[in-house]
């Protein structure tokens, strides 16, 4: 038998929840490893299809969703077909997310990490690879970061996309330089405020007091609503794009370090993200 690899297939950007850290960002690169027969072009499957096919199915799955662990006894869980709510009872404090259906992956599992999300994902496999094809292995690992990063969850609005979710996220690296140098005390300082932190626009406070703070909005895809402890929380002064991410960091330590060149290399998960200059 001969096996075809795809690394780097995809990535995917969500949102889990975790008994012990609440809401959490992730970006988990994705790798796939096709197992089968040569076909009479003397491939298992040609690299194009692979992409096509599978980074599709994986895209429109668990992509810029919140992942449920469906068995967690933390879990609180009501949906209709227009809606999903639920509860979940973190050691952090309660987190309460409203949102139409294809917004949340309920996994039958009592913890989100890879393995669960490879066994989730397996089935959508099913029927968009030839027959020859008689296996398919995943492996979902995180970025090698050399250096500070951390996690956050977000959503977008005004986005057209999947963005416009309320609870998705990132795990992020960011580089942060004062009059050309990297400074990574400034670096290791932000990474520690943002730890496993969610990121929300001010206009989109419904409501706020006893310790919690809920955000809500209405988007293309319906209504959303988050709630969560005011502690695991950050708040912008406009959207949470990377973009505004980026800007809001060098402001913030440009008031520190006045007069000094400032550069924030902002990432919004893997190989990707905003330039911030002062």
């Amino acid at each position: 038998m001969t096996s075809l690899f795809v690394e780097h297939l995809t990535v995917i950007d969500s949102a889990i929840l975790d008994a012990a850290r609440g809401l959490v960002g992730e970006s988990w690169i994705v790798d796939v490893e096709l197992h089968g027969e040569l076909d009479d072009q003397s491939m298992v499957l040609d690299f194009g299809e692979v992409k096509r096919r599978l980074k599709r199915a994986i895209d429109s799955s668990v992509d810029h969703t919140l992942l449920v662990p469906r068995l967690a006894p933390e879990l609180q869980f009501d949906e209709t077909i227009e809606r999903t709510q639920l509860i979940f009872k973190s050691d952090l404090g309660a987190i309460e997310h409203v949102s139409p259906p294809a917004a949340v992956s309920l996994l039958d599992t009592a913890e989100i990490d890879p393995v669960a999300i490879g066994t989730f994902l397996a089935p959508s496999f099913l029927g968009i690879v030839p027959p020859s094809v008689d296996a398919i292995d995943l492996r979902l690992h995180h970025e090698d970061i050399d250096g500070i990063f951390y996690h956050y969850v977000h959503g977008l609005k005004k986005h057209n996309g999947l963005c416009q979710r309320i609870a998705h996220g990132h795990r992020s690296r960011l580089h942060i330089r004062v009059n050309g140098e990297r400074d990574s005390e400034l670096e290791t300082e932000w990474a520690m405020r943002w730890t496993d932190i969610y990121l929300g626009s001010r206009e989109d406070i419904i409501a706020r007091g006893n310790g919690r703070i809920r955000y809500g909005y209405d988007s293309a895809e319906g209504r959303f609503e988050l709630a969560m402890p005011e502690t695991r929380s950050d708040l912008l002064d406009a959207d949470s794009t990377v973009e505004r991410i980026a800007e809001h960091i060098a402001r913030r330590v440009a008031e520190l370090r006045p007069g000094a060149e400032i550069e924030v290399r902002a990432y919004e998960g893997v190989m990707k993200g905003a330039v911030a200059r002062l």
